[in-house]
């Protein structure tokens, strides 16, 4: 392992130094420039609540962000930003939502220091926030280096008073990534190795199952262009995850790649993975299309992302096509996607997925988009009780084949009515249509169906020397869930003004809507928005916003919500 991270410092310090240049002609320039320069923004908020919604929102919330960026002789940038806020004071959390960022640049160099997130690779490395410092070099040439290290996640306690917050172990990380690149293809490899400090964490129940772990993930990318407007790319990936590095039995990996068990040295809870991508595009004229395949093991895991989706196939095509000068586009995407890979599993499941988007620009006044997309997915599940009860060896079991459908339509029809120098009227009308079913045995059985119907209409008054803006909504949406019908309906006033020289901006709004069952009515809300931004001395911006809303909901009674917002900030 020693040896692999020695071998990477040198190739990229060596490949650095020989990139570099001295720049004489920018040296004349750092005389020019100012010594140092500032720029950026501040910016704070607080959000009051009232009400007995029984919403669980804390009465008064805090927010403070800011960025600033020193920029000293016109060469060197010196980026800083941080983000504060009381929002769940009272929880312990693995990643502070608290932050303090610092990302200087000086020509290729950039710098990322204090809590910042870098991303090397969906398999690998991939937006995880950290605690620490990282890199990325941009020299002339056709190498590109990145590199980071820092704390990913800090040890939090057990509480048995408070399940929200689970408890974590310290967890540190080290990454690098080096890409070459020529006119017609690219090469690349990035690695991610994170460990759990055993000591950092008492033992937490066992149900719990939570154990400290080590990771170390490679990934290898590389990209062709055989020929104009073709690209074709690759990557492959492999992770090696250890489930708990307390178990003293020192058995090595005995699956996977051989490298992989000779830069970490597992246990017996030490798994391995693998995962790989491909992407074919190829444009010419007005036409783009793709082709794509994906495959991830079942179990893949990578400590450096938050989430992964793994026991995965993954087949795409994609089209996309410009017709009528331009006036109609096209875009046509299918896909195709199963699980149960390794056969493991007593069900598996596989899902169609098309779409076809469609947008219609007959003349400057009218736009029409049409998009339709259907989903299906194929289950096969054999019950567990066919082999318990079971008394016949040879007998063929059943299998329950199960199909869910869905489909989804919208259709958009923006249509300017009057257009001159002084005002502006629209009219815009936007349908969708939603349809989602279970099939068994070819037939969908009653009650295992339901439809949405959705309609809004909206027109819209723009005065251009007023800078006053009137919208006048009725939105009305129609669902059936098996056998019972819901409808939800109602219209929205809403005025927007900019007054004293534009300086001031305000806006008032107004909706209700009630929602009736089977022609029952179930509740009835009505709500009023109120909002205003001034600006000062063309740095400082004060914004305000009200929100008032009152629910009446059946066999509950009365709710009311308010909430306020007031903000500044200020730009430099």
């Amino acid at each position: 392992m020693k040896k692999c991270w020695l071998l990477i410092l040198y190739l990229s310090i060596g490949a650095t130094l020989h990139a570099q240049q001295v720049d004489i002609e920018g040296l004349k320039d750092v005389f020019k420039a100012k010594p140092v320069k500032f720029n950026g923004g501040v910016s704070a908020s607080s959000i009051f609540y009232d009400g007995n919604g029984n919403t669980g929102r804390d009465p008064f919330t805090w927010y403070l962000q800011g960025n600033a960026n020193a920029n000293i002789f016109g060469k060197l940038n010196l980026p800083f930003s941080f983000n504060f806020t009381n929002a769940g004071s009272g929880f312990s959390y693995p990643v502070m939502p608290n932050r303090l960022s610092l990302h200087p640049t000086y020509k290729w160099i950039s710098g990322h220091i204090g809590d910042v997130s870098m991303s090397f690779s969906p398999y690998t490395l991939n937006g995880h926030q950290f605690r620490g410092a990282g890199v990325d070099l941009s020299p002339k040439g056709n190498w590109k280096f990145s590199a980071m290290a820092g704390r990913l996640q800090r040890a939090v306690a057990y509480d048995s008073a408070n399940l929200n917050a689970m408890p974590a172990y310290e967890r540190w990380g080290y990454g690098f990534k080096t890409v070459y690149e020529e006119k017609w293809w690219k090469a690349g490899i990035n690695t991610f190795y994170a460990k759990d400090k055993a000591g950092s964490l008492t033992k937490p129940p066992d149900s719990l199952e939570l154990f400290p772990r080590q990771n170390l993930a490679i990934a290898y990318e590389i990209g062709i262009k055989p020929a104009k407007g073709m690209e074709i790319t690759a990557e492959y990936a492999n992770s090696a995850l250890t489930r708990d590095i307390r178990n003293n039995n020192k058995e090595a990996i005995t699956t996977g790649n051989g490298y992989m068990r000779k830069l970490m040295k597992g246990n017996s809870s030490t798994v391995q993975y693998a995962a790989f991508k491909s992407q074919l595009n190829y444009s010419f004229l007005k036409t783009t299309m793709g082709v794509g395949y994906e495959r991830v093991n079942p179990g893949y895991t990578t400590l450096g992302a938050y989430y992964f989706n793994s026991d995965l196939e993954n087949i795409t095509v994609n089209l996309a096509q410009s017709l009528l000068k331009d006036k109609v586009s096209m875009a046509l995407n299918i896909g195709s996607q199963r699980d149960n890979l390794d056969n493991k599993k007593e069900s598996t499941t596989r899902r169609w997925v098309g779409a076809i988007s469609l947008n219609y620009l007959p003349t400057d006044r009218l736009q029409t988009s049409l998009n339709y997309s259907s989903f299906k997915t194929y289950m096969n599940i054999r019950p567990q009780f066919d082999y318990i009860n079971n008394v016949n060896p040879i007998q063929n079991f059943d299998t329950l084949n199960f199909t869910q459908l869905s489909q989804n339509a919208s259709l958009n029809v923006n249509y300017i009515t009057k257009r001159n120098e002084w005002q502006q009227q629209s009219l815009n009308v936007n349908a969708t249509f939603q349809d989602a079913s279970d099939e068994q045995g070819g037939v969908v059985g009653k009650g295992n169906s339901s439809q949405f119907y959705n309609l809004a209409t909206s027109y819209g008054l723009l005065y251009l020397q007023r800078g006053l803006n009137l919208v006048f909504v009725y939105n009305l949406s129609y669902n059936t869930i098996a056998r019972n019908d819901f409808i939800t309906q109602g219209p929205t006033v809403s005025a927007n003004a900019k007054l004293f020289k534009k300086k001031l901006t305000t806006g008032l709004s107004s909706s209700y809507n009630n929602s009736t069952a089977q022609g029952k009515k179930q509740n009835s809300v009505l709500s009023v928005r109120l909002n205003a931004a001034y600006t000062l001395l063309k740095k400082h911006n004060i914004n305000f916003s009200l929100i008032n809303q009152y629910r009446s909901v059946l066999n509950r009674g009365n709710k009311r919500d308010l909430t306020g917002t007031l903000g500044y900030s200020f730009g430099f």
